[in-house]
């Protein structure tokens, strides 16, 4: 029996009809599941869709970075060098736990090909690594303020090559640098993914006209 990450549940549209949408959405270091759950109603999502956002809560680890002290973490970062040194086997195990989740909205009716893998900071190194070596072919792929940690790790799938790509930062980001989201871009372009890129005014957080951004997106690939 798969032992399933606790979540905040939020479903737009439920009684319309029935959900065959789905974004799984992973929050950053040290917040919560709740953390985006607030954003679900401002996105201006169809109301043709019915979408099912899976919000769920990291384990709680030991972080080097911080002194050792224990927080919701998807991973443990040793160093915040450029090259963010970080504990790749934990990254892959979070990775399972995501599949996990996408298999089971599989199991509940929603095609891969409508499921969305979404992330902010630490969970978008996570978003990266499950959505691009995902065997089965999803909506898409969305990382916020974040960078690609484990590209000598991901087994890149060929079923995702055309999957659309949404990445975000912020201009000031003085935690994630955005240089290392425009490193990411780079990379995924070079390589023949479907990226596009927005930055905006703004440190490591989200914002009004990113959410309303987001929303348009989602309201193309998941449609």
């Amino acid at each position: 029996m798969t032992d399933y990450l606790d979540a905040v549940i939020v479903e737009h549209n439920p009684s319309q009809k029935k959900i065959d949408r789905a974004v799984i959405w992973l929050h950053g270091l040290g917040a919560s599941g709740h953390d985006f759950e607030p954003v679900v109603p401002q996105l201006g999502l169809s109301d043709d869709m019915a979408v099912r956002f899976i919000f769920p809560h990291a384990p709680k680890r030991a972080v080097t970075v911080n002194g050792g002290m224990v927080m919701p973490a998807w991973y443990d970062i040793l160093e915040m060098s450029l090259e963010r040194k970080i504990d790749v086997a934990q990254i892959e195990a979070s990775s399972k736990q995501i599949k996990d989740l996408v298999r089971r909205e599989i199991e509940q009716g929603v095609a891969p090909e409508h499921i969305v893998i979404a992330g902010f900071s630490q969970g978008g190194a996570v978003a990266y690594h499950v959505a691009l070596g995902y065997p089965e072919r999803l909506a898409g792929l969305m990382t916020l303020s974040t960078y690609l940690a484990t590209n000598d790790s991901i087994d890149y799938s060929t079923a995702n090559k055309d999957m659309p790509i949404l990445i975000e930062h912020g201009s000031h980001d003085p935690v994630v640098p955005i240089i290392l989201g425009e490193q990411a871009k780079q990379l995924l372009s070079d390589k023949g993914y479907d990226v596009t890129y927005h930055t905006y005014p703004m440190a490591h957080q989200v914002c009004m006209p990113q959410i309303q951004n987001i929303g348009q997106w989602l309201n193309s690939i998941l449609a």
